[in-house]
C-alpha cells in the first residue's frame, strides 16, 4: 500500500454500474497490456449502459459488469479492504468507503510511482503523470486500485462473471 498525503483528494467516479453489495464475487484478469475486472450488478440503468449483451454458454441470466483498461493499465491492487475493515485504509477518511467507484485526483499512489520510474534515463516527469489516473472499485469481501492511462470502457452481459471475463478476453491483444 502507499502512503497518503496531505494532496489526495477522493471524488466519488460515475462511470461503472454499482456492485451488488452482497456477492459481486469480482474477478480480474491481467496482462502487460491489457486488464479487465467483472462483477455482479443487482439492477442496471440501460439507457446509461444499454442492454446487456447475453454470454454464449452462460448457465444463468445474472447482470454482469465488465470494466476494461485498454490504453495503459499501470498498475494495480486487488485484495483488502473488505467493507468491515475499510476504517483501515489510508483513503478512508478522505471519503473513500465500502460499495463504491472513486477516482483518487492527485494520488500520492500515482506520484510514488513517478519518484520510482524517476531514476531511469530517459524519465519526464510530465510525460510520466500526464494522463495518469488512480481509480478505486470497493465491493463486499475487496477492493480493486488500478492507475491507468484513461477510464475504462464499460460492457453488461447476462451471463455469470466467469463466462463474461472469458468473452472480455477474446479481445485482449497478443
Amino acid at each position: 500500500m502507499y502512503t497518503v498525503d496531505d494532496r489526495d483528494r477522493v471524488v466519488e467516479w460515475d462511470l461503472p454500474p454499482q456492485s451488488s453489495p452482497g456477492s459481486p464475487v469480482p474477478e480480474l484478469v491481467s496482462s502487460e497490456f491489457d486488464l479487465a475486472l467483472a462483477y455482479y450488478l443487482d439492477d442496471l440503468d440501460t439507457e446509461r449502459y444499454g442492454k446487456p449483451q447475453d454470454v454464449h454458454g452462460a448457465e444463468n441470466d445474472d447482470l454482469v459488469a465488465v470494466l476494461r483498461f485498454d490504453l495503459g493499465p499501470y498498475a494495480f491492487f486487488f485484495g483488502p479492504p473488505n467493507d468491515e475493515a475499510f476504517s483501515g485504509h489510508p483513503l478512508e477518511p478522505r471519503g473513500l468507503g465500502p460499495y463504491g467507484t472513486y477516482e483518487v485526483v492527485e494520488s500520492s499512489w500515482i506520484r510514488a510511482l513517478e519518484r520510482m520510474n524517476s531514476v531511469h534515463h530517459q524519465h519526464d516527469t510530465e510525460g510520466f503523470l500526464d494522463g495518469l489516473h488512480h481509480f478505486v472499485v470497493s465491493f463486499h469481501d475487496s477492493t480493486f486500485e488500478c492507475v491507468a492511462r484513461s477510464e475504462p470502457s464499460v460492457h453488461v452481459y447476462r451471463g455469470t462473471v466467469r463466462a463474461a471475463m472469458l468473452d472480455a478476453l477474446q479481445s485482449f491483444r497478443d
